[in-house]
């Protein structure tokens, strides 16, 4: 099985051919707000992460339940084509890491910077205000934000802009004292 780096690399070479394309289609909201979409449902659907995952379903399956899906949702023609490609090029399981990167290169291009921001509890409006606030400020652009929960975190914020990371969550300065203790 593949790592996630080289899902990563190979996700960021076919994301820019998409990118590349829908800019010569002036198609690169359409194909971002279809990304997106597919993200959601990926997200909420264990048998489609199945279906990308496994290496049981062939590269002819992966593509027609990601094109029927695509259909369905009515995605552009230009995503349907490359959902397509994807899955028969036997690329399915770097879906994810396209579209991570696809949005990356939709955000640089409009001139505003993706941020995920990871919190241990779900955060409220004012708080995702502030937060974006305080990026805005700190970047000097606006911000697009992509907020996960992951409750291992205990309490406190994680912000990852590009490869930088802020990490104020209390569980990694549990883990500092814990390492110090060690030490001494």
């Amino acid at each position: 099985m593949a790592d996630d780096s080289s899902l990563s690399n190979v996700g960021s070479r076919y994301a820019q051919a998409l990118f590349d394309l829908a800019t010569e289609q002036n198609q690169v909201s359409a194909v971002e707000g279809d990304l997106k979409s597919l993200k959601a449902a990926i997200a909420d659907s264990k048998d489609l992460r199945t279906l990308l995952a496994s290496p049981a379903f062939g590269s002819e399956d992966k593509a027609k339940g990601l094109v029927g899906i695509g259909a369905k949702a009515k995605f552009s023609m230009t995503t349907l084509k490359f959902l397509g490609l994807l899955a028969s090029n036997g690329r399915g399981s770097a879906l994810p890491a396209v579209i991570v990167a696809y949005e990356k290169l939709s955000a640089e291009a409009r001139g505003a910077v993706s941020a995920e921001v990871t919190t241990a509890v779900p955060l409220s409006a004012a708080q995702a205000k502030g937060v974006a606030a305080a990026l805005r400020q700190a970047l000097g652009k606006d911000p697009e934000i992509s907020t996960r929960v992951d409750p291992a975190l205990l309490g406190g914020i994680k912000v990852k802009v590009g490869s930088r990371l802020f990490d104020a969550s209390l569980k990694s300065k549990l883990d500092s004292l814990k390492f110090a203790l060690k030490r001494a």
